[in-house]
């Protein structure tokens, strides 16, 4: 049976905020093949890549794009921050793309108290046991009737995903026609009620939830480990099965730590 939409007295202004830091791991054998794998990653996930996704993202939400600043970072990373509005924009309110963030122009900013979407990325490698990650942050900030929760799985998919946690928190109140505020204006009990079903088949989740507050939190690290996957320039053919298994112990090692947020002993087994 479908709700009853609330009649509110004015904007819904609620603010609905959905974090997302997602870690992709990789085994480089050596130096050159790590430099390999971040030069691949910030060809991959560039600005200009980026900025696709999160238009998408845009377009999913129900969402009109006011404001694009995007940037690549030298050695490695990048960053896209849109500023986006639930209503429709007029020409005179558009403003157009800037290729570099910096301040934005005066004509954007009575659009503040609306929504935004970011991402940052960041590549990262160490010599030690060859395992390289790649982390993006993205935030997705939207008031109004449109909702970040409609994204999710776009998002995951999006990106190689090894491990994901993710932040909902919905701040603020608004008001029916009879003054009643109200601080959540949907159900939910876990942002696992918004994940598809494959989602859930392929990851192994924990939650942390404060429902009092319009807290939920939900971590996700992948079950399976396919070890082709997860080497950069190499096949699993070219191992031995004792330096095979080795590889396998250092790759889950670095996603239950990420996953825990905690190192782990040397000798402790995973």
């Amino acid at each position: 049976m479908q709700q009853s939409k609330l009649k509110l007295h004015g904007f819904n202004n609620l603010t609905k905020s959905l974090s997302f830091n997602i870690y992709d791991v990789c085994y480089a054998k050596n130096a050159e093949q790590r430099h390999a794998y971040i030069s691949y990653i910030d060809e991959v996930y560039n600005a200009e890549r980026l900025t696709q996704i999160l238009t998408q993202v845009a377009d999913i939400i129900g969402a009109n794009i006011l404001n694009i600043a995007r940037q690549d970072y030298e050695p490695q990373g990048a960053s896209v921050t849109m500023l986006i509005a639930e209503e429709e924009v007029l020409d005179s309110d558009r403003v157009e793309d800037e290729p570099a963030p910096g301040p934005l122009p005066d004509t954007v900013l009575a659009h503040l108290d609306k929504s935004h979407i970011t991402v940052h990325t960041y590549p990262e490698s160490h010599p030690d046991h060859g395992v390289s990650t790649f982390r993006a942050d993205i935030d997705v900030s939207t008031c109004g009737v449109i909702s970040p929760l409609t994204a999710l799985n776009y998002l995951i998919h999006s990106f190689d995903s090894d491990i994901v946690t993710m932040d909902y928190r919905v701040r603020g109140f608004t008001r029916d026609v009879e003054g009643r505020k109200h601080f959540i204006d949907h159900e939910i009990n876990s942002i696992q009620n918004y994940l598809s079903e494959d989602t859930k088949q392929r990851y192994q989740m924990i939650d942390v939830n404060v429902y009092q507050e319009h807290l939920f939190h939900t971590k996700m690290m992948l079950k399976d480990l396919d070890l082709d996957n997860y080497l950069f320039g190499e096949s699993s053919e070219s191992f031995g099965l004792e330096e095979k298994e080795e590889i396998r112990r250092h790759l889950r090692r670095e996603m239950f730590e990420i996953f825990y947020g905690r190192n782990m002993e040397p000798d402790q087994e995973v």
